[in-house]
């Protein structure tokens, strides 16, 4: 009988450090129908192989079940019944962990999307397949579009200040050669590795996000 390895694949993603464990763009489509239940499952290939090898474990559950309830279907004898339930319900498990892992890819794009604003970092982005990438970019646009209309037109970014600004100014030192940044008063401001400056909060909080600088605390 089957390993349980769509359970498997939620425990390995929990324990993952990583923003969004790596997936890659190879897209396959796997279908299975069986006892009027269609599983649909549009999934890319991670490196690991977790999600491929859940379907193929689908698949090989649904190929043992088939005769057995061909069977019973057939002549109705029960003396498989029990064995197919068990592996129906295994199929359907299965296919609950699959979902469970790919919208816990999505909840984390999404906290990204606050966190670390709307254009991703190369070694994110790389760890994304392309329908993840649509679908963070439609998110980005939605909540880019309300907050614009928030306060009559003029606009509330919500992703500043997630947690109450002690001080409307902060310390903090560069972590890379970023070059000029320009405040809103119109002074500029060169960052450079290792240089430390006290800015407005606000204004520098989305470079934080982006490991440019650090909050000197």
């Amino acid at each position: 009988m089957s390993t349980d390895k769509g359970f498997e694949l939620l425990k390995e993603y929990e324990r993952s450090t990583d923003p969004i464990p790596p997936f890659n763009v190879c897209k396959h489509l796997c279908k299975v129908s069986y006892d009027r239940i269609q599983i649909a499952l549009f999934f890319a290939i991670f490196q690991d192989d977790g999600v491929r090898s859940v379907l193929e474990d689908i698949t090989k559950i649904y190929q043992e079940n088939y005769l057995h309830a061909t069977t019973f279907n057939q002549t109705g004898d029960r003396k498989f019944l029990p064995l197919v339930m068990y592996r129906h319900n295994l199929i359907k498990r299965q296919k609950r962990c699959a979902l469970a892992y790919l919208a816990n890819r999505l909840f984390r794009l999404k906290r990204l999307r606050w966190h670390v604003g709307p254009i991703l970092p190369p070694e994110i982005k790389a760890c994304i397949n392309e329908p993840e990438s649509v679908w963070f970019n439609k998110y980005s646009k939605i909540l880019a579009e309300y907050m614009a209309s928030i306060h009559d037109g003029y606009g509330l970014n919500l992703t500043n200040d997630i947690k109450p600004p002690k001080s409307l100014y902060i310390e903090v030192r560069c972590l890379t050669d970023y070059g000029k940044f320009e405040l809103e008063n119109g002074e500029i401001v060169l960052l450079k590795k290792n240089s430390q400056h006290y800015l407005p909060k606000l204004q520098c909080e989305q470079l934080i996000r982006q490991g440019i600088l650090q909050h000197i605390t």
